[in-house]
């Protein structure tokens, strides 16, 4: 696939293909807002059902990022990779999606995006596992840039506008998706002494702690992760790594939170108090502002 655009424009995948794929398929999808990636409909429905913001995934650093799950369901593949992970080969195995779990006193957990499920000759349960995918949120402005393309859907398309250029944001990602998820679900799912896999981009994967990794064969937690590669011109999902790890280890270290500087805050504290002793609230009420 050629790369003209990557340093010029942020759009990696619209409606399922790169914007220098102006081939008659690439085309067909733009022209329906078609989804090429096994959503729920044939439309894409990112953000909205008539007018969906149909960006797959964006440019950032020269490589390509997914901003969308829905995307993560090419070929399927990231069902099979953690199929081969939960259960034996042998078994018969197929998966749900968006099932609820709700702990000891009924309360919502949230919901499992996809359930694999083994089941014997008479279509009984006998074992299951979750997978769950994150995509990346993004900060800046996708709306600008995506919008503009469609009106003028050429290749040599360009967008430089540097303000709120749109962009991956991972802290939010994790803090505000990924790691609620692990210790929401997850440790329910533990508890049951049931596997768990989540499926990530590499470059996402990257920004988190490092993990302690084990042996497949000792693992109850792993990560699958998976990168966009060039394909003709279009960009395949395709897995790079298997992090096995166990659940207790991983959420230990996904869950913390990296201490900064205590001098810093030593500071902040004194401003405060000296603050307070001289009874000037503005200046506590702006300390808590600059705070938030």
């Amino acid at each position: 696939m050629q790369s003209d655009n990557i340093t010029t424009q942020p759009l990696a995948e619209v409606f399922g293909f790169p914007i220098n794929n102006d081939g008659e398929r690439a085309l067909r999808y733009r022209e329906n807002k078609l989804c090429p990636f096994n959503n729920i409909v044939s439309n894409c429905t990112k953000n909205s059902i008539e007018f969906p913001l149909g960006v797959c995934s964006l440019y950032h650093k020269d490589k390509p990022v997914i901003i969308c799950p829905i995307r993560f369901r090419e070929d399927w593949t990231i069902i099979s990779d953690a199929a081969n992970f939960i259960f034996d080969k042998k078994d018969t195995w197929t998966h749900v999606g968006e099932v609820r779990l709700n702990d000891k006193h009924g309360k919502s957990a949230g919901n499992i995006d996809y359930v694999l499920v083994s089941y014997d000759d008479k279509g009984r349960v006998v074992n299951f596992g979750s997978l769950e995918v994150q995509s990346v949120y993004i900060s800046g402005n996708l709306t600008g840039p995506f919008t503009s393309f469609l009106e003028d859907p050429v290749a040599s398309f360009t967008w430089t506008n540097a303000f709120k250029y749109p962009k991956p944001d991972y802290l939010s990602s994790s803090r505000k998706r990924l790691i609620p998820q692990i210790i929401a679900k997850g440790s329910i799912l533990r508890q049951w002494n049931k596997k768990q896999a989540v499926a990530l981009q590499t470059t996402f994967y990257n920004t988190l702690p490092a993990l302690p990794e084990v042996d497949k064969s000792q693992s109850d937690f792993a990560f699958f992760l998976y990168d966009l590669v060039p394909d003709n011109l279009s960009l395949s999902l395709k897995l790079q790594r298997v992090v096995y790890t166990n659940f207790a280890s991983a959420l230990e270290q996904i869950a913390k939170f990296e201490a900064g500087s205590i001098i810093e805050f030593t500071e902040l504290l004194q401003k405060k108090l000296d603050a307070k002793r001289i009874g000037n609230n503005d200046i506590i009420n702006d300390e808590n502002t600059i705070a938030e």
